[in-house]
């Protein structure tokens, strides 16, 4: 099958040679991380039920999900909740076909409570107001899913990836990673899911940000919040400086607006554990990109991936892909790349308008023709990525 792919020399700076480099992560209870993760949960309940029912994946993209952040007073030794979070679901799914109804709602917040129970230890689902908009699709897109045995594209828009990950990369991700472990929790129970960093990189010295919520029932006194404080920095700092083994020198703040001279006030303390449970607000796609963080030096695309059709919406799936074939052209070729992808509406999902890999250095003929069919083996298994999604097997954040 013909397909449009090509390979260049990419123009950009490689990576580790650029002077200054920024890199974020959201972590697991951060409120835009939850509603990525709600997003998709419901996105995963909705394709399964429809394969139970109808055999295959019907219209739907429920990537509008909003969380509002509630209120809470945190108090020594346990606050209170005094407004609820809510979440809020949009966005349109297919509720009827051959005559037969689907509880979309019900999925909604099943899944939803189940994704809370499952991850956030100190939040009762059972106290979360939900608010559901969820409408029918439009008929030409709902139609896409039954007039082609092959899959088309729901969206013009573009997908985006590289390999490897820099040092700054993946000291952020493994930081976020660790600290919100099981190990790490059962050593520092006080410290909340809600954990965001930033790293940053000056020429060979990575400064590493870190904004940890300290759950509240945990901590006696303002001197209490700031010892736990403390062991936690001094055990973070340990794990960064082991994972780059000398390469680059690190340093870490945690919690920069923490105050001692201002009591309970100065201290970040939670309920339960997010900022969610205090006005801070979250939404799908406000986040990580498909690779987990938010690379503003790279190759990035803005789609919101979470809750997007996994069957046929290219602004998830060809991010994923275009990821997949970045690793894979590194792995094979040990050269630096990006890759992206854009599709046409309308068109098969694995015959993209184009796939462009751009990779560092000088590359014989046979390389390139390496990197060529390892874009078109991808494409022509692309519907693994389908059904790893349906089965969680892919993160998209």
């Amino acid at each position: 099958m013909h397909r449009n792919i090509a390979v260049e020399r990419s123009r950009e700076i490689p990576i580790e040679r650029q002077a200054i480099e920024i890199v974020e992560r959201k972590g697991l209870g951060h409120p835009d991380y939850m509603a990525d993760s709600i997003a998709e949960e419901f996105s995963r309940a909705l394709s399964n039920e429809y394969l139970k029912v109808f055999g295959k994946v019907l219209h739907h993209n429920v990537d509008k999900l909003e969380i509002i952040g509630g209120k809470t007073e945190p108090a020594f030794g346990g606050g209170k909740i005094v407004t609820p979070m809510t979440i809020l679901f949009s966005g349109r799914a297919t509720t009827n076909f051959n005559g037969k109804d689907i509880d979309v709602k019900n999925l909604a917040i099943s899944s939803a409570k189940g994704w809370i129970k499952n991850n956030m230890r100190f939040i009762d689902p059972e106290t979360i107001r939900f608010i559901f908009e969820t409408k029918s699709g439009a008929l030409s897109l709902s139609d896409a899913f039954i007039r082609d045995s092959r899959p088309t594209s729901n969206d013009t828009s573009f997908g985006a990836g590289y390999a490897p990950l820099s040092h700054t990369e993946s000291t952020v991700l493994e930081i976020e990673k660790y600290m919100n472990g099981k190990d790490f929790k059962n050593k520092f129970p006080f410290s909340g899911e809600d954990i965001k960093v930033m790293g940053i990189r000056n020429q060979d010295e990575i400064k590493i940000i870190v904004a940890a919520a300290i759950v509240d029932k945990f901590v006696t006194s303002a001197q209490d919040y700031f010892d736990k404080k403390e062991k936690i920095k001094e055990d973070v700092l340990k794990f960064a400086k082991d994972k780059l083994n000398g390469k680059k020198r690190v340093s870490l703040d945690i919690n920069c607006m923490d105050d001692v001279s201002r009591g309970i006030d100065g201290c970040y303390l939670t309920v339960m554990g997010t900022s969610a449970e205090h006005g801070d607000d979250g939404a799908v796609g406000r986040g990580n990109r498909v690779n987990g963080i938010i690379t503003p030096n790279r190759t990035m695309s803005m789609e919101a991936a979470a809750g997007k059709n996994p069957i046929n919406h290219v602004g998830k799936i060809y991010n994923l892909l275009a990821f997949k074939i970045a690793e894979s052209v590194y792995k094979e070729f040990n050269t630096e790349n990006s890759v992206y992808i854009v599709g046409n509406i309308g068109k098969p999902i694995d015959e993209p308008a184009i796939l462009t890999i751009a990779h560092h250095g000088d590359v014989e003929e046979k390389t390139n023709k390496g990197m060529l069919k390892i874009a078109d083996d991808e494409l022509s298994s692309i519907d693994k990525i389908t059904q790893d999604l349906i089965d969680g097997k892919l993160k998209v954040f």
